[in-house]
């Protein structure tokens, strides 16, 4: 028996209980070092957006277009268009290998930046290998993970995704005395961590779930156009929905955080750069203690997580139309947001990502909806510095009404927990239509 077989007979035989394998979860880990490296260059950059606009004097529009165009937004956006679709015809592991060795060159454009284009330049590139390997890796994740213990792989790497920016902080924060030096450091980390992500990935197999489907001729290879319709159509437009309108107050979050208490006052660079590594050090903690737990308990427990984390987002960015832009009223956004994510924020999106789509459309559709948020996150990133330039309050509105619009969103969304990939594509083929 193949290694391939073995994983997947390993993930049938634990469909039942949720057992898993060593395996399982060092590929899993693996597989979410794509959600590492996305956020941690995505928090990078946010820890040196005012060193950079200071060593190349870049304007607020300058700024708006460095965060617009790389892993927070466009550059990732058209990786995914990418990626996700070429992830679908070739394989994953074409895709989610060899695009790390990409990421690499180009955050060492960055680190060594002498001028803007440099740095314009790698974060772009650095934005299309992030959004070409997040679908793809966690279409992979999603085949190898057994039917009740897909949100809690699924969940390990939202983990992956907030440690890469708590260490990538906590680096900042103790390197915050040097400057820009300090950052260009941190992105040689994400340089080192890339390289070697990408050596224990040789390891790595193709997804058995992708080799059957890709074995099944024509039948098996439905054409884009069919997301367009019926169920898929369905499971687009809520998959898309949600992660659109949470992505534009986490995108916010987590590039422009730091950039806001300082330039409003509310803090120095090392006291920004600890309140956002303390919010995700939350999502840490909320997504191990809740989501990893309860996910593939069943719907109810889904939908209960989702209506309290919701609640708790929507309250985190609507305490600034009240309340001050200060320290206190900071931390009181940050914890809330910081749990409230754990439970309706991207775990949530990447879990049903992989469960409501056939394996032959199942990148292509993410990274759709994957790109889209990011572009939409994009055009958003452009006015962030100006708006924000004239206090909280415009940008506090902007936020708290996405996210409950995505709250609202979420509250519809599929009986999935605990099902088989198989189960649920029979299920959604008699609705089809």
């Amino acid at each position: 028996m193949t290694s391939v077989q073995s994983t997947q007979s390993a993930a049938d035989g634990a469909a039942g209980d949720g057992a898993v394998s060593r395996q399982q979860w060092k590929w899993t880990g693996l597989a979410g070092m794509a959600s590492y490296l996305d956020a941690g260059s995505i928090v990078a950059l946010s820890s040196g957006l005012a060193l950079f606009q200071d060593r190349f004097g870049l304007s607020e529009s300058g700024l708006g277009a460095l965060t617009a165009i790389g892993p927070n937004a466009i550059g990732a956006a058209i990786g995914a268009f990418i990626g996700g679709r070429l992830g679908d015809k070739l394989g994953r592991k074409r895709i989610y290998q060899y695009d790390l060795l990409v990421y690499a060159a180009a955050i060492l454009l960055i680190a060594f930046a002498v001028n803007p284009l440099m740095l314009f330049t790698g974060t772009f590139i650095v934005g299309l290998a992030v959004g070409a390997d997040v679908p793809t890796s966690l279409a992979l994740v999603g085949e190898f993970s057994p039917a009740k213990a897909r949100g809690k792989l699924l969940g390990l790497t939202q983990v992956t995704w907030s440690l890469g920016p708590v260490v990538v902080l906590l680096v900042a924060w103790a390197l915050s005395d040097l400057g820009l030096l300090g950052i260009r450091i941190v992105f040689l980390h994400l340089f080192v961590v890339s390289l070697v992500t990408y050596a224990l990935r040789r390891g790595m197999v193709e997804s058995a779930v992708w080799r059957t489907a890709a074995k099944g001729g024509a039948a098996a290879r439905p054409k884009v156009r069919e997301l367009l319709r019926g169920a898929h159509l369905r499971a687009l437009l809520f998959t898309g929905g949600i992660y659109l309108f949470w992505n534009l107050a986490a995108g916010t979050n987590g590039i422009f955080t730091p950039y806001m208490v300082q330039s409003l006052g509310a803090g120095s660079q090392a006291t920004s750069v600890a309140l956002s590594c303390a919010s995700f050090a939350l999502v840490i903690v909320g997504t191990v203690a809740v989501y990893m737990r309860y996910a593939d308990r069943g719907h109810r427990y889904r939908k209960v997580m989702w209506i309290v984390g919701s609640v708790m987002q929507v309250c985190a960015y609507g305490v600034f139309l009240v309340l001050p832009f200060t320290l206190p009223v900071i931390v009181f956004n940050v914890v809330l947001f910081g749990v409230g994510q754990a439970m309706a924020g991207e775990a949530v999106y990447k879990t049903i990502s992989q469960e409501v789509f056939p394996t032959m459309l199942r990148g292509t559709a993410q990274g759709i909806t994957f790109g889209t948020s990011r572009v939409v996150l994009g055009v958003w990133s452009f006015f962030v510095p100006a708006l924000a330039s004239t206090g909280i309050a415009p940008v506090a509105t902007f936020l708290t009404a996405s996210l409950l619009i995505c709250g609202v969103i979420g509250l519809f969304m599929p009986n999935t927990a605990g099902k088989s990939l198989e189960q649920v594509e029979a299920e959604r083929a008699v609705t089809r239509g």
